[in-house]
């Protein structure tokens, strides 16, 4: 089943500012997003949910160090990125 990524304006603001600060990872962030549309349970993606005060929300890798947070609404097929960042800036 493909999954459709839907981008609010938040996140495509952050996604921005992120990539404009590390233009060096833009080809494995949308390496990432593309497996992401494809099969968001890749193991590369190390795909989870999280707790606490982020509960309700998933995490993958981009790589060992950064990571994107999403809404995972598999009955509707979306994927609706939230944040993007290091450990500590998304978590």
């Amino acid at each position: 089943m493909p999954y459709v990524l839907v981008f609010t304006e938040q996140y495509t603001r952050r996604v921005a500012r992120f990539l404009k600060q590390r233009p060096q990872l833009r080809q494995q962030y949308l390496k990432t997003l593309q497996l992401l549309e494809a099969n968001p349970f890749h193991p590369s993606l190390r795909l989870h949910p999280l707790r606490g005060k982020l509960e309700g929300l998933h995490s993958v890798s981009i790589n060992l160090s950064y990571r994107i947070t999403l809404e995972l609404l598999i009955q509707d097929g979306q994927i609706i990125p939230v944040n993007v960042g290091d450990h500590d800036v998304v978590y």
